[in-house]
């Protein structure tokens, strides 16, 4: 059992090797700590530490280093999360304001979260296997070419391209709409799947090329709502895991791997146990079952007009957990209202 100010010296030490990089001494803690107490009483705290596996020694250096259960237990007893400070409230601000649709808004959540961490951005699309399809919209290009609009009743928007060989004249073009609206609009993205599969399925009338190009339009349509029912993610900052790789004692190789192929990614980020205020960490060694023990992760939850996903960002385990935690929560609200609003204003 760790006492009071045994924790208090594990917090020293894990903001101090945060800062420095370097094993921290006792005798650096009486200089740059309040501990009112001598070098040798420090000594014996880290030594108790040390018993506990929370600290250890790297090599043969006199300081110590958080362990990545020393971590665990230093971010389990933040007693509060260091609020950011204008500047950075005014970063956040600038990246996330304005209009864009879901897709825009959370490609700047990364950018400004990257910024302000330092460390790998990532953030959960919401699931909309839930979601109802509200409008599609039908724009002739010319050339055979038709832009197909499905939004659906949370925010997302998708445009995708169909060739459909002709172009069509008004009124055929309001045919279409009204087809297509009749089969999806008002239906949750798992019925209207179902809704085209069953139209396609079925006898058609005696081929057009009106009844043609909206066959063709379904099943960009179709493409475009099994992908809403996939779970993804949006990165940025990749780039930090390179300029940080002497933080990682192997190869950050795993990490770029994940990045790559979000499956890991993913899971990882679902499967995090969040604290009452929609805060989740997962440190070093808990992370091994999904092949990035050297990685922590920090996340928090966020709201898209009743789906929750995370924002959060991944880094070594020697990070600045409070001021991550704090990032990330602070952008996850910022997020969550600014869909508010964006829902509120349709």
């Amino acid at each position: 059992m760790v006492s009071e100010r045994g924790l208090q010296v594990l917090r020293a030490i894990v903001q101090d090797y945060v800062d420095t990089h370097e094993p921290v001494g006792s005798k650096a803690i009486v200089e740059r700590h309040a501990f009112g107490v001598s070098a040798a009483t420090i000594r014996n705290d880290m030594a108790l530490l040390e018993d506990e596996e929370l600290i250890a020694a790297p090599h043969t250096s006199s300081g110590r280093v958080p362990t990545d259960k020393g971590y665990r237990v230093f971010v389990d007893h933040l007693a509060e999360l260091r609020p950011l400070n204008t500047a950075q409230r005014s970063a956040i601000a600038s990246f996330l304001d304005g209009p864009g649709d879901l897709d825009d808004a959370l490609s700047r959540t990364v950018r400004a979260l990257t910024q302000l961490t330092g460390q790998v951005a990532i953030v959960q699309y919401p699931s909309f296997a839930r979601a109802t399809v509200s409008h599609v919209e039908l724009v002739q290009l010319g050339g055979g070419r038709m832009l197909v609009i499905v939004v659906t009743d949370t925010g997302r928007v998708s445009q995708r391209i169909a060739i459909v060989r002709d172009d069509f004249d008004d009124a055929d073009l309001a045919v279409m709409r009204a087809e297509l609206g009749a089969l999806l609009v008002g239906k949750p993205v798992r019925e209207g799947l179902q809704k085209i599969a069953d139209h396609l399925a079925a006898p058609s009338a005696p081929e057009s090329s009106r009844t043609s190009a909206t066959a063709a339009i379904v099943r960009v349509v179709a493409e475009e709502l099994e992908e809403f029912r996939q779970d993804r993610l949006v990165l940025a900052g990749a780039a930090n895991l390179a300029r940080r790789e002497s933080d990682f004692r192997g190869s950050i190789y795993p990490l770029l791997e994940a990045i790559e192929e979000q499956v890991t990614l993913l899971k990882l980020m679902s499967e995090m146990v969040a604290d009452e205020h929609g805060l989740a960490a997962s440190i070093g060694r808990e992370n091994d079952a999904f092949g990035l023990g050297e990685a922590s992760i920090v996340a928090s939850d966020y709201d898209a007009t009743g789906s929750r996903a995370r924002v959060g960002v991944l880094g070594p385990t020697r990070m600045d957990y409070p001021t991550n935690l704090a990032a990330v929560r602070a952008v996850a609200r910022y997020l969550t209202r600014l869909l508010e609003e964006d829902e509120s204003s349709r």
